[in-house]
């Protein structure tokens, strides 16, 4: 039996969770992005908000810009602008929220493709934090990730 050929990789695709993110959290700063090139500022600012040295970041913070940086970018680049990054805290849980203006459009964890096809933020965004998910209101699409802080 042979196998059909698929129409490209949303085929191979896996859905996200649609889930709002936990309770609880106090909010910390917000970004607005309209392009990719502010994402460099936005990398300086949130380690600078967390109290971490951007050249210098320990694992935790590490793992939150790049969940940031991969997030930020799908939403610039998929999504509608502007791009609102939003960090909050909960003792020591960071949630990272990351919105945009299409409500219609629906992430997806990339599947098996090839090197260069793209589409790994959300992959990476799922293996680096505890929890991630995603949900839409009637005006913007959030999608959410929580990391647990350094402790001192």
């Amino acid at each position: 039996m042979s196998e059909q050929p698929t129409d490209g990789p949303s085929e191979r695709d896996q859905g996200l969770r649609t889930a709002l993110p936990p309770e609880g959290f106090e909010h910390v700063r917000t970004w607005t992005l309209d392009t990719t090139a502010e994402l460099s500022r936005l990398r300086r600012e949130l380690s600078a908000e967390t109290g971490g040295d951007p050249s210098r970041l320990d694992p935790v913070g590490e793992r939150m810009l790049l969940i940031a940086s991969e997030l930020a970018t799908n939403a610039l680049l998929h999504g509608i602008p502007p791009t609102i990054v939003t960090l909050s805290r909960s003792g020591s849980l960071l949630l990272l929220d990351v919105a945009d203006h299409d409500v219609r459009g629906t992430p997806a964890i990339a599947g098996e493709r090839a090197v260069g096809m793209g589409g790994f933020g959300l992959r990476i965004a799922r293996r680096l934090s505890q929890d991630v998910g995603w949900y839409a209101d009637t005006t913007t699409k959030h999608v959410w990730a929580v990391l647990e802080a350094q402790t001192a």
